[in-house]
C-alpha cells in the first residue's frame, strides 16, 4: 500500500482522518479562546503562556500513573472519553464569574484525561492499516494536524473580529463534542490491548520502555533534538516582531512538505537511513540566525529546517518494531507526552537564554544559534545508542518490550 487512494480505501482510516480534523480544529480554536480570555482578565504574558503551553506539564505528572489507559480502554471508548472531556471543559469555561485560577483547574482536567488516552490514536492507526502503510498513514494524520492548526488559527483570528474569546468556547466545545459523536458512530469497537490495573501497569511498562537499551535512544531522538529546535521557533516573535507570522507559516509549510515526501515517496529502508541527516537538517539552518538574516532569508531557513521534523516517522516505525502490540498505546502515549514536554522545556530554555543575552532581535537570533548547536550535539550523543535499533535488512526486528 503506497498511495493515498489505497490508504483512503480503508473505511476506518477515513473516519479516523475526519475525526482528527474535527477534534484538532476544536483544540486550536479552544487554545485561542483560553489565551485571549486569560490575557484579557490578567494582563499577564506569563499566565497567558502557561494557559497555552503549560498543559503538557500536567500531562507529564499524571502520565506516570494513567498512561496505560491507552491500552486498557477500548480504543473507541478512549477516544469518545477524550473528545467529550475536551468539549465539556470548553463549555465549562462559559460559566459566569469564573476566576482565572478556576479556569486553569478546568483546563488541567482535560490534560489529566489526555494522559490516560494520549496514545490511543496512533496505536489504533497501527491496528487498522497494514504495517507497510503505517508511515504513510501517520504522515497523512500529521498533515491533517498541521493543516487544521493553520486553518483553525486563521478562522479563529477572523472570528475574533466579531466575537469575544469567550464566544469561541461555544464553537470549540460544539465542534469537539461532534467529534466524540463521530468516533462513537464511525469507529469499530476494537477490544482493549491489555488487562490489569492502570497505575500498576503504567509504572511497570514505563520502567520497561525507559529501561530498554533499544527503545530509550529512539525516545531520546524523538524528544530532545526536536524540543531544542522548537526553542528556536519560540523566539520568532522577539526576532521578527509583527512579521513573525511569516516565519511560522514558512515553518509549517516545510514540515508539511517533509511529511508528504518522507511519508509518501520514500521506501522504508531509505527513510530509516535518513533519520540522522533529517535531525541535522532540522537544526543546521538556525545557526545562520546569529548573522541576523532578513525576513525572507529567515523564512527560507525556517522552511528548510522544518523539513527535518518528519524524522519522527521512521523513528515511530522503529518503535513499532521494538515494542509489543499489547503496550502500543502506552508506547505512543509516552512518545507524545515526552515530545510535548521537550518542546515546552525547549521554549523555556530559549526564553531564559534570550533574557540573559539581552532584549531584541539580536539576542533572539544568537539564542537560536545556541539552541541549534545544542540540538546538533544532542543528536551526536544519541546516535551511538540509536545504531543498536537499526533494523537488519530482510529480517523483522522482534519486539523487546512486552507485558
Amino acid at each position: 500500500m503506497h498511495t493515498y487512494r489505497e490508504l483512503f480505501g480503508i473505511r476506518e482510516f477515513r473516519v479516523l482522518f475526519g475525526l482528527r480534523a474535527v477534534v484538532i480544529t476544536g483544540v486550536v480554536v479552544s487554545s485561542l479562546a483560553i489565551g485571549t480570555v486569560i490575557y484579557r482578565v490578567t494582563g499577564s504574558p506569563l499566565l497567558t503562556s502557561l494557559a497555552l503551553f503549560g498543559g503538557p506539564l500536567v500531562q507529564l505528572l499524571t502520565s506516570h500513573f494513567l498512561l496505560a489507559g491507552s491500552d486498557l480502554l477500548r480504543p473507541r471508548t478512549a477516544m469518545v472519553i477524550s473528545a467529550t472531556t475536551a468539549g465539556g471543559t470548553d463549555l465549562l469555561q462559559l460559566l459566569p464569574g469564573l476566576t482565572w485560577p478556576i479556569r486553569f483547574v478546568i483546563l488541567a482536567a482535560g490534560y489529566v484525561v489526555l494522559a490516560a488516552t494520549s496514545g490511543t490514536v496512533v496505536a489504533l492507526l497501527s491496528d487498522i492499516v497494514p504495517r507497510e502503510a503505517f508511515v504513510l498513514a501517520r504522515s497523512t494524520l500529521n498533515i491533517t494536524v498541521g493543516g487544521m492548526q493553520i486553518a483553525g488559527n486563521g478562522v479563529g483570528a477572523i472570528l475574533l473580529i466579531w466575537l469575544s474569546g469567550r464566544d469561541l468556547f461555544w464553537i470549540s466545545g460544539t465542534v469537539t463534542l461532534a467529534g466524540a459523536l463521530a468516533a462513537r458512530i464511525g469507529l469499530r469497537d476494537h477490544p482493549p490491548r491489555a488487562s490489569g490495573k492502570v497505575v500498576a501497569r503504567t509504572r511497570a511498562v514505563n520502567r520497561m520502555l525507559l529501561g530498554s537499551a533499544a527503545v530509550r535512544p529512539i525516545y531520546l531522538m524523538i524528544w530532545i533534538p526536536n524540543g531544542l529546535v522548537v526553542g528556536c521557533e519560540a523566539l520568532y516573535i522577539p526576532y521578527a516582531g509583527g512579521h513573525a507570522g511569516y516565519l511560522f507559516a514558512a515553518t509549517a509549510t516545510g514540515m508539511l512538505a517533509g511529511d508528504v515526501v518522507i511519508g509518501r515517496f520514500l521506501p522504508e529502508d531509505r527513510r530509516d537511513r535518513l533519520i540522522v541527516p533529517l535531525r541535522i537538517l532540522l537544526a543546521l539552518p538556525f545557526i545562520a540566525f546569529a548573522w541576523q538574516p532578513v525576513l525572507g532569508v529567515a523564512a527560507a531557513l525556517g522552511m528548510v529546517g522544518a523539513f527535518g521534523y518528519p524524522a519522527s516517522l521512521p523513528l515511530q516505525e522503529r518503535l513499532v518494531s521494538h515494542t509489543a502490540a499489547d503496550s502500543r498505546g502506552q508506547v505512543f502515549g509516552l512518545a507524545g507526552t515526552g515530545l510535548m514536554v521537550g518542546q515546552a522545556l525547549g521554549a523555556a530554555i530559549a526564553g531564559g537564554v534570550a533574557d540573559l543575552l539581552g532584549a531584541g532581535s539580536t539576542a533572539a537570533g544568537r539564542t537560536m544559534t545556541v539552541m541549534a548547536v545544542l540540538s546538533l550535539l544532542a543528536t551526536a550523543l544519541i546516535v551511538p545508542g540509536l545504531r543498536r535499533t537499526t533494523p537488519t535488512p530482510g529480517r523483522s526486528v522482534e519486539p523487546d518490550v512486552a507485558d
